[in-house]
Formats: structure tokens, sequence, C-alpha cells
């Protein structure tokens, strides 16, 4: 990136800032000139934020979303209901799903879909934790909410060839998706209509 002129530890940040998904060098280069500009307060809450964030945010030990207690809100939420769980490919996708206040049941987040040409294959992923929720018996409906592209087609289409025998009907969401597009920028009108109209996979 075109920063040499910058000071050593401003251009650093400028490095850091643009590993970050979305935010391109001159993105980078504006936040990183704001925080220089900005008072030393709002500078050391952000750093505190992120210093906070990676000591007492980790996985649920149920559900793999991300959590500060155990198990997770949702996990913990007697009202939810137990005898369905949602498998989403990240946790992001949890709050598009949530937004929609259509869903009750539980999640299981993959950290991911299966992908060869990027190396990711099933044993990357939370696939072997997701099977055991299921021998319990407790779970009924398996909703497969990965993204409709290759990668969350072919992880679906693993998924359901691996829970095969076990008694639990398989849904996926309803085609009202936009093919290619990630779950977590469809909007809440769409995906609650996903929801609802989801079908047994064949």
């Amino acid at each position: 990136m075109d920063h040499q002129h910058a000071a050593a530890p401003l251009a650093r940040l400028i490095d850091e800032l643009h590993r970050l998904p979305g935010v391109g060098p001159k993105t980078a280069q504006r936040l990183a000139y704001h925080l220089v500009r900005a008072p030393k307060e709002e500078v050391q809450s952000l750093a505190e934020a992120l210093s906070a964030m990676k000591e007492q945010v980790f996985f649920c030990s149920q559900c793999h979303n991300l959590t500060d207690v155990e198990p997770c809100a949702i996990c913990g939420d007697g009202q939810r209901d137990r005898s369905t769980v949602c498998v989403v490919e990240q946790a992001l996708d949890i709050l598009a799903l949530e937004r929609t206040r259509r869903y009750k049941g539980l999640y299981h987040v993959l950290h991911g879909a299966i992908s060869p040409m990027n190396g990711v294959g099933p044993g990357d992923l939370t696939i072997a934790a997701l099977e055991g929720r299921l021998r319990t018996g407790a779970v009924k409906e398996l909703i497969l909410a990965t993204n409709p592209n290759l990668e969350g087609e072919a992880t679906a289409t693993y998924i359901q060839r691996q829970v095969r025998g076990l008694p639990v009907a398989v849904t996926r969401l309803a085609r009202g998706l936009p093919s290619g597009a990630d779950l977590e920028y469809a909007d809440e009108v769409t995906l609650a209509r996903a929801i609802e109209g989801r079908q047994v996979m064949s």
C-alpha cells in the first residue's frame, strides 16, 4: 500500500486496518488519520473494547455461536424450541435470522463452508459436533441455512448425507433467497419467507 511517507506507527496502523474484511486501502487510510485526530479517550476506549472482546468472547459449547456466557443466550433461553436446529455458516447469519422474529428454535454455527478450492473440508467445520447433537434424539428438524452458492449447497448436501439414518427431518430454506448472496445481507422479509417456506430435502 502506498503510505511510505506516513510516520511508522501510522503506517503500521493503516496496514492492520487494511487486513480487516471490506476495508480497502483508502478506507484504511481515512480511519487511521481519523484516529490520529480523535481524542485520546476515544482511541483508548476502542483499544479497550478490542482487548476485552478477545479476552471475553468465546464459542458456545453447544451451538458454537460467539458468546461471553456459557451457554450462549439463545441456547440458555428456556423459551426456545429445542426440537429444531438451524445450521448456518457464520455467527453473523444468526443476527440476520433473529431480526425476522419468525424462528424460535436453536442454531448451530459451522464457521465456514466446504470449499476444496480454499482448502476447507468437512473436518475444518463443526459438523462432527452437529452430528453429536443430533444423536441425542431431541432434535426433530434440522434446517440447513447455508448460503445459496456453490459452497453452501455442497455443505448442505454433505450434511444431509451425514445425518441420513438419524430420526430427524432435514429441510432447506426456501428459494426466496437470491442465488449467490450471503445470508447476512438478505432483508428481513425475504429471510422470513425463506424460513416459513422451507422444504424437505429429497
